[in-house]
């Protein structure tokens, strides 16, 4: 060992030579000292006092740098600023909607994250998660105001946890491998897979991925991955490695010992601490068995689901209650499947009074029969009033018990057998509510040139319509339309004409007195934050105000408002997207 030390340190000091002999000769060889003779450079080499102006440039702030619009590429922006001081998180770039990199620049970090706070509060529909994803996950320079970059760093990691998206949270960890903290989203990723009886994604992700090696979980785990990929020396210079870093656990120490078949005495211990101990205990006791209870975390018992370790419902002990219960629990995470409880549901037997009155009968018995009850008379009842009773009540049963989604399923299948105008109105709600739309979904779009919104004009939004035959189709409809005296300019007309109007495609001014805009809807504080340039803030802003719904589902009013927005800002790539969602005829 003292050798190596000893070669390393004679490497170094030549190493260290070498650059500096080449440093001074390269100092030596410096053309700007000839030029400078002249007093110019007849080679275009800058004077001393222009780059003096130059530096002087950089000095500005990088908010100052980042203002134009036409900078948004990340990698446009690397070349051109060397600062390390401000970290970029992200995964998008700024330019695939139009958004600035600099979309935090005067925002408060106070009000960022109250606004975050209270969005998450929200059961937001998918097209609010779109663009709460675009705005977190867009490349960014961190807000200066109130705000740490740690904590504005927490608040994207905080949103792909919550959010779950298993190939989100990878790219994001692929792309901002610089980014301190990132353990968190690592753990939680290799766990998933884990549990999920996935042992190689998760090994791979410690492979590509740059993790923390001072931690200790994330250290056991990558040693195992090099056991399990047959790399043992590999594995015993990072095991000893830790050791001598002061490492200790003494389950692991003896799977790792099995494992590297240095003892191959068998450890009944089970550990459940956590998915890694439950696996590790799982590959080195030969005969294993594991009963799970209400007290075993979802991770396992996925982990259980996916390994076929689960107990068949078959040999299930109808008198073992807690058993079904726990198995409820289960399927309602997906670890068991709706089938396999029904099926465990139809093994109960009732008396024929009991099926003939089971809207009374099913208070009289346990919780879990109670659910077999109900399930069997859905089964035999023909009535459909006395059947739609019989779901309501099992729905609102699973619901109370906090098991909602082990009837989701089975419920709309049920659901589907009756005939919607068969429906007795006092059950239409329940009915509309659970039942599942199985037609298609219209996604071709039908021009309509008798209608503004829905004409030809729509193409531009696409990207097929360059502005010069975007104007001249603009004024060839505005043209038919003025001379239909019956037409009604509608707000969604409004919303396109504006947004065209934005792009800077003007129709003549004899059209001006066809319809009047008014801005009045328009939220005091969005005004303020667009014109103090808060794009980030906005974005936000329309993800709490759209909420639940859709854009669709939008009334014109709200929607002109928040297109109206998104011109101001010049957000054209997204309006554009969002536009196309809620504009045009489709069949």
């Amino acid at each position: 060992m003292r050798i190596s030390k000893s070669l390393n340190k004679s490497c170094l000091s030549i190493l260290f030579c070498f650059l500096f002999l080449q440093n001074n000769e390269l100092f030596a060889n410096e053309p700007i000292d000839i030029w400078n003779l002249e007093g110019k450079s007849n080679l275009g080499e800058k004077s001393l006092d222009q780059k003096k102006q130059d530096e002087n440039k950089s000095e500005k702030s990088l908010y100052e740098l980042l203002g134009k619009k036409n900078i948004n590429s990340i990698v446009e922006l690397e070349e051109k600023l060397k600062s390390d001081e401000i970290e970029i998180a992200g995964i998008y770039d700024p330019s695939e909607n139009d958004i600035t990199i600099d979309m935090w620049k005067n925002s408060d970090g106070k009000k960022i994250l109250d606004l975050y706070n209270k969005i998450q509060k929200i059961n937001l529909s998918n097209d609010s998660k779109e663009i709460l994803k675009i705005s977190l996950l867009t490349n960014s320079y961190v807000p200066t105001k109130n705000i740490s970059n740690e904590q504005f760093l927490n608040l994207k990691q905080d949103w792909l946890l919550k959010n779950s998206d298993f190939d989100l949270i990878e790219e994001f960890l692929t792309k901002n491998q610089k980014i301190k903290n990132n353990e968190k989203l690592i753990k939680f990723l290799i766990n998933e897979y884990l549990s999920r009886s996935q042992l190689e994604k998760s090994c791979k992700i410690l492979t590509d991925i740059k993790y923390p090696t001072d931690d200790k979980y994330l250290s056991k785990f990558n040693i195992y991955c090099l056991i399990n990929d047959n790399k043992r020396d590999e594995a015993q210079l990072q095991y000893d490695l830790k050791k001598e870093l002061g490492f200790k656990d003494k389950f692991f120490e003896k799977k790792f010992n099995y494992l590297m078949q240095y003892d191959l005495s068998v450890d009944e211990t089970i550990s459940e601490r956590d998915i890694l101990d439950f696996h590790l205990s799982h590959r080195t006791i030969p005969n294993f068995n594991f009963e799970p209870n209400n007290d075993t975390s979802q991770k396992i018992w996925r982990y259980l689901s996916t390994s076929n370790l689960l107990t068949s419902i078959d040999s299930v002990d109808l008198e073992d209650e807690q058993k079904i219960l726990s198995i409820e629990k289960a399927t309602h995470e997906g670890n068991y499947t709706e089938e396999e409880l029904f099926e465990l549901y139809k093994r109960f037997q009732f008396n024929i009074n009991q099926l003939l009155t089971v809207k009374q009968s099913y208070k009289l018995i346990s919780d879990v029969k109670s659910r077999a009850l109900l399930y069997q008379g859905i089964l035999i009842n023909s009535d459909i009033n006395k059947k739609l009773e019989l779901v309501k009540i099992l729905k609102e049963l699973f619901i109370k018990e906090g098991n909602t989604n082990a009837f989701s399923n089975e419920l709309v299948a049920i659901l589907k057998k009756i005939d919607e105008t068969d429906v007795p109105s006092n059950h239409s709600n329940f009915y509309n509510r659970y039942i599942k739309n199985d037609k298609s979904i219209l996604k071709k779009i039908k021009i309509n040139n008798k209608v503004i919104h829905q004409s030809k004009l729509i193409n531009y939004l696409k990207g097929e319509l360059d502005e010069q035959e975007a104007r001249k189709n603009l004024n060839d409809i505005l043209k038919k339309i003025k001379k239909d005296k019956k037409y009604f300019v509608s707000t969604k007309d409004i919303i396109l004409l504006e947004t065209l109007k934005s792009d800077g495609i003007e129709f003549d001014k004899k059209y001006d007195s066809l319809y009047k805009v008014d801005t009045s809807n328009m939220p005091t504080d969005i005004q303020i934050l667009i014109e103090n340039e808060e794009s980030g803030l906005v974005l936000l802003r329309l993800v709490q105000i759209l909420g639940q719904d859709n854009f669709k589902d939008l009334g014109p009013e709200t929607l002109f408002f928040v297109v109206s927005a998104l011109n101001q800002l010049n957000i054209d790539k997204l309006r554009n997207k969002i536009l196309l969602k809620v504009l045009p005829l489709k069949v």
